[in-house]
């Protein structure tokens, strides 16, 4: 009974070197760095998003404590709308009659267009 203990646990340390292993190996190949990388950059795009959602939360918490300061010290509403009279702005901070920039302006209006462009140019 001893012996097959001691064998079962030689068995499964050796899987779980050969799996350890097998992995370390993996991550050296320019597949695995690459994946690695590419897993840095997308938790580090998430992070700085993050951040800028946070930045934009306390931008807006700060902007409303001071409209609310202005309110209470002053008497005059400002009810969060730029000075001068310009009411033109959304909440997202752009003019409402602004015209929307959907890209197409700047890359063409899909890949056919942009494929017909570079074959013109090629010819």
């Amino acid at each position: 009974m001893s012996r097959l203990f001691w064998m079962g646990l030689g068995v499964t340390i050796g899987v779980l070197a050969t799996r350890r292993v097998n992995r370390a190996a993996r991550h050296l190949t320019p597949q695995g760095f690459a994946d690695d990388v590419g897993d840095a950059l997308r938790e580090l795009a998430g992070a700085v998003g993050s951040f800028g959602a946070d930045v934009r939360a306390g931008m807006a918490e700060r902007e409303h404590e001071l409209h609310r300061m202005v309110d209470e010290r002053t008497g005059i509403e400002t009810d969060g709308r730029p000075a001068g009279g310009d009411h033109r702005y959304e909440d997202g901070g752009r003019y409402a009659d602004a015209p929307q920039d959907d890209g197409r302006a700047r890359y063409g209006a899909g890949r056919a267009n942009g494929t017909a462009r570079a074959r013109r140019a090629a010819n």
